[in-house]
């Protein structure tokens, strides 16, 4: 695991104009080397270091060191965004974890696709899950000094040995319940996630880790069960299955007493199901209050009832009609499918007609049923020759920077040439895509 290096820096991305940054002189491409006589290795210590109103900030600009002083109202912004970690600044992963979504990847892929992060920074600024499995004492004491909270943290079993076997038998084992503990009393908020393997972590196992993670509340907010996603490419890999449907609704029983549990004792629900187990069981995902403010979303944990009750809010203001009159095709993926053509029946706009069109992952193969997985090769495979109106709406979850790349580098551009039909991104709410609808045509 590559350690973050010693204080190199920060390099700007952009200026605002006019903001204090830009009348202080500062430009894109500078590194900044310190603040206030504080090295800078990272954004995080940027950050950390400029609440000041006055900043002398120490500058390589062309390799030339110069000095500037930055003066900014109280609660300000600077007007700096810095460059995003180059993956060769990014502290990896070590372990081999069963269930690895990446050693289930195919060959041949874009390189960063194939980066295993496993940076404690990361996951403070950007919501990453992270082992603590082998952590230094220098950065377990810079999460505490600077308040790094919340983190993300991988668990998937407290018992020792059982995780060091999740995790793939890495070098240290570790125990991590001791770390957490230590976090907790820091003050330190966290996030825990079990990845649910049939027959590896499940049952008295489930019950376990959920028992000791709840000891630690409120240190430990909340803890998401997931269950295994599994592709075609496991090969050379330890054998592992699918949740049924029947598990799943078993597993959603288990949590739900649980919560209930917990809420009484607690306060807080504590463990929440991912919507996939729902969607796996056929049951309906719990009510909006339920979730509690929704801080695992990202995650899919809520996602299907926080986009339901803001598509059924929207439904309220739909016009009567929309001209000129379209038929719209919606690309989505298999688990969602059926929900969202349920939810778009309920469109009564005259010269609207709407097709939801489910993609088989057939690039993946295996489980893998979200929309956020599809490649542009299997929506041209299953859309080619079919009937599409004047509109295709993709999900932009499946596209990656804003040349909107699918996973396998073809881009909706490539899609809209080979189909002939116009082919649009739309953003993974219900109100962006009721607006793609209806306001979002371009006539070929």
């Amino acid at each position: 695991m590559p350690r973050p290096s010693s204080a190199e820096g920060v390099v700007v991305a952009q200026i605002r104009p006019r903001s204090a940054a830009a009348v202080a002189g500062l430009m894109a491409g500078d590194r900044l080397l310190s603040i206030n006589g504080v090295p800078l290795r990272d954004s995080i210590d940027f950050h950390f270091q400029a609440g000041e109103e006055s900043l002398r900030i120490e500058v390589d600009r062309n390799g030339r060191t110069e000095s500037l002083i930055i003066h900014r109202r109280e609660g300000k912004d600077l007007g700096v965004e810095l460059q995003v970690p180059r993956p060769a600044d990014i502290s990896t992963c070590a372990n081999k974890c069963v269930f690895c979504f990446i050693h289930q990847l195919p060959k041949g892929m874009r390189k960063s696709l194939y980066v295993k992060d496993d940076d404690y920074r990361l996951s403070f600024l950007h919501g990453n899950y992270i082992t603590l499995t082998d952590l230094p004492e220098e950065e377990l004491q810079r999460i505490e000094t600077q308040r790094l909270s919340p983190l993300y943290v991988s668990v998937h079993a407290t018992d020792p040995d059982l995780r060091w076997a999740l995790l793939g038998k890495p070098r240290i084992k570790g125990d991590l319940l001791p770390r957490m503990r230590r976090l907790a009393r820091a003050g330190i908020r966290m996030h825990a996630q079990i990845v649910l393997c049939p027959e590896w972590n499940d049952g008295p196992h489930l019950e376990k880790s959920v028992k000791d993670l709840a000891e630690l509340y409120p240190g430990v907010a909340t803890v998401a069960v997931v269950p295994v996603g599994l592709t075609r490419f496991r090969e050379r890999l330890p054998a592992l299955r699918t949740v049924t449907p029947a598990e799943a609704r078993d597993l959603v029983g288990a949590i739900e007493a649980w919560q209930r549990e917990y809420r009484r004792r607690l306060g807080s629900r504590l463990v929440f199901a991912a919507d996939e187990l729902y969607l796996a069981g056929g049951l309906e995902p719990p009510p909006t209050r339920d979730y509690e403010g929704f801080p695992l979303v990202e995650d899919g944990v809520g996602l299907v009832r926080r986009f339901t009750e803001e598509f059924r809010r929207a439904l309220q203001h739909l016009p009567r009609e929309v001209q000129p009159a379209r038929a719209v095709s919606v690309v989505t993926g298999e688990m969602f499918a059926a929900r969202l053509g349920a939810l778009l029946d309920q469109v009564r706009v005259d010269g609207l007609t709407v097709t939801v069109l489910p993609v088989v992952n057939e690039f993946f193969g295996g489980n893998i049923g979200v929309a956020g997985l599809l490649t542009g090769q299997d929506i041209l495979a299953q859309l080619s020759g079919r009937s599409l109106g004047d509109l295709v709406l993709l999900p932009d979850v499946a596209l990656r920077d804003e040349a909107n790349v699918f996973l396998d580098d073809l881009t909706a551009a490539d899609l809209e040439a080979a189909l002939g039909v116009p082919v649009r991104p739309a953003a993974s709410t219900a109100r962006a895509l009721l607006t793609a609808l209806l306001e979002n045509l371009v006539t070929v």
